[in-house]
């Protein structure tokens, strides 16, 4: 998986540079029976055409999300954790 955070609005540049970091660890640094790479774009400002006309339509590997500036507060964070806790013991019975 490669991550790339950027600060600021997605362009079609990020969008051409994670596909070529996505391209070269294919061809450069996969070994036999490793999955495909997966390319992900953190960035404060997603255009959903930037996404959508710059990448082939067939791309399945690379994905373009929003995230918040903010930070979570410690009794979110311990909510979360323990909703997802909770489901986790509920499918294991």
């Amino acid at each position: 998986m490669i991550i790339d955070l950027k600060i600021g609005k997605l362009t079609h540049q990020d969008l051409g540079q994670i596909q070529m970091y996505v391209n070269y660890y294919k061809r450069k640094l996969m070994n036999d029976g490793d999955n495909p790479p997966i390319g992900i774009i953190l960035c404060t400002d997603k255009n959903q055409s930037v996404v959508k006309y710059t990448l082939p339509e067939d791309e399945k590997h690379i994905f373009a999300s929003r995230y918040r500036m903010c930070l979570p507060t410690v009794e979110e964070l311990e909510n979360e954790m323990n909703k997802e806790y909770q489901e986790l013991i509920q499918t294991q019975h």
